[in-house]
């Protein structure tokens, strides 16, 4: 599926500089009185927002003409006024017909816009008798809180939308897969095109990066919370997430697309390194999450080259070799890919493994600094150790890299089968994850974790007892969130040298870095921005 994205009309000015876009960012106001949602307004506009949605429904007590007219001649904003009513995923059970009134009123008092549902959307015309107040924009909108139609489906909501008399679609669905948004790009591209203003939004998630690259593909606007978990509808970002980590204003329709696909994923860092970076150096990309359940349907579904790279992690980086084109022969031995580029010269996907070169320079560096290097001229791992948590595709990545530094290689997983399997492919040796806390041979032995055992928010668990951890020099965890885990901190405390996966983060993101931009990695401003996390 080509999603090819318009260009888009008009380049505005604001107070951060120039914009790419003239997508508006709204935030939506839920305060339960007016004094809540007079603070919030100010606030909306001091974040940064083009315009606030006044939720009438989310309100305890209201005046119709008295609250309406405070709110509009004293929000700092150009105003939308939506009373959404329970039957279309809202707080109003009252009357329809004190409902329509209030909108009907809004309009007459100034409001910019005002949000209809299509279902009313007849009624509610015949009620103006033909009459339109000034510059109020009319919005009718449809949500949808099961699914995402199909493409057919999408393009006749769209034109019953605008036959009902909108001077703005909106629609909103719900992604059960990732691969729902790109038929709601298809519509905001088709519409604009056709020179129809959309809102076009996917919740939850998997729908996320719907409300980020609308301006990629030309949507009206997208709607951002003033706050983390105080949302409209499920998934809607902060508008500081917005303006901050997505660079919002500075995505066009030329901006190239990047992600960390996963799942879970929402916990990645990734988006705050690459985002800043890409922001630094003037390249013109976003970074986003993508959480998704079937990465092959994925990358059949967004093929333009404008989807430019990825970074795998859990669990895909192995079933991603087989979605690539080109396997670099390290990641083909490994049989696990965390970095994929679509060439812009024929789209076709190239996959390689950044993993272990981050993991075990680490490793090595910490061996060194900390005097368990003895004194040898080529790799500390030689000869050591090394016992590898996770048989995933960061543990053969590390399984690999430790092997080639000429380390004794161990595979401790919750299946053994599995890390026999692994350990026989590496030349290695295997054990169940059950064994690990009675396994100590000798001193000095290097555990690195691989699993996502011990990450938010379960950050009370721990693959390995302390008492095991005694008999290593140096402990290893790939998970970065939190950055000291349970099992680092016992390690810590049981006297080895701990390297947390903060270090792996940043060494693997340098290669990837130059691989999606073709620039030479900026390696001190990595450092610095994941030194603040």
């Amino acid at each position: 599926m080509e999603l090819v994205a318009p260009a888009v009309a008009g380049v505005k000015m604001g107070s951060e500089g120039i914009r790419k876009n003239s997508t508006l960012i709204c935030a939506p106001l839920m305060g339960d009185s007016i004094d809540r949602m007079l603070i919030d307004m100010s606030e909306a506009k001091s974040s940064g927002a083009d315009l606030v949605e006044v939720r009438l429904d989310s309100l305890k007590s209201f005046d119709p003409r008295r609250d309406i007219e405070i709110l509009i001649k004293r929000c700092p904003l150009p105003t939308l006024f939506t009373y959404r009513p329970k039957w279309e995923g809202g707080l109003y059970e009252g009357d329809e017909n004190s409902r329509l009134d209030a909108l009907r009123l809004a309009m007459e008092l100034g409001a910019d816009y005002i949000d209809v549902e299509l279902q009313v959307a007849q009624e509610f015309n015949s009620s103006m008798n033909g009459k339109k107040h000034g510059k109020c924009a009319v919005i009718i909108s449809s949500h949808n809180y099961q699914n995402t139609p199909s493409r057919e489906d999408l393009g006749n909501l769209v034109a019953r939308i605008q036959a009902a008399g909108a001077d703005i679609v909106k629609i909103a669905t719900t992604a059960l897969d990732i691969t729902d948004v790109a038929r709601v790009f298809e519509i905001t591209v088709h519409s604009q095109v056709r020179g129809v203003p959309i809102i076009a939004m996917v919740m939850g998630e998997r729908g996320l990066m719907s409300r980020i690259l609308c301006p990629k593909f030309g949507g009206y606007l997208t709607f951002g919370t003033l706050e983390s978990g105080v949302a409209s509808a499920p998934g809607q970002p902060t508008i500081d997430d917005l303006m901050k980590l997505y660079n919002f204003r500075q995505i066009g329709p030329d901006t190239k697309v990047f992600g960390i696909i996963g799942k879970p994923v929402s916990h990645s860092k990734s988006p705050i390194l690459y985002n800043e970076a890409f922001k630094q150096v003037g390249f013109d990309g976003v970074y986003i999450h993508l959480l998704m359940d079937d990465i092959a349907k994925f990358f059949q579904t967004y093929s333009s080259t404008d989807f430019a790279g990825f970074s795998c992690t859990i669990p895909h980086k192995e079933a991603a070799v087989k979605c690539c084109d080109e396997v670099d022969p390290v990641a083909k031995s490994i049989g696990a890919v965390n970095c994929i580029i679509r060439k812009s010269s024929d789209g076709k996907l190239f996959g390689c493994n950044t993993d272990y070169v981050g993991a075990i320079t680490a490793i090595e560096d910490a061996l060194r600094g900390s005097g368990h290097a003895n004194g040898t001229i080529g790799s500390p791992l030689a000869g050591k150790l090394f016992v590898v948590v996770g048989a995933g595709g960061a543990g053969k990545a590390l399984a690999y890299g430790a092997k080639e530094k000429g380390a004794r290689v161990m595979i401790a997983n919750r299946t053994y089968d599995r890390a026999k399997e692994i350990a026989d492919t590496i030349g290695g040796d295997a054990l169940s994850l059950a064994d690990l806390n009675d396994f100590h041979p000798e001193d000095g032995m290097i555990l690195a974790n691989t699993t996502s055992i011990g990450m938010h928010p379960k950050v009370d668990e721990t693959p390995v007892s302390k008492r095991a951890l005694s008999s290593y020099a140096l402990v290893f965890d790939a998970v970065y969130t939190p950055k000291i885990t349970r099992l680092l901190r016992e390690a810590e405390e049981s006297g080895a040298t701990i390297v947390t996966g903060v270090e792996m983060f940043i060494g693997q993101a340098y290669e990837q870095f130059e691989r999606f931009t073709g620039l030479p990695a900026p390696r001190e401003l990595f450092r610095n921005i994941m030194a603040k996390y």
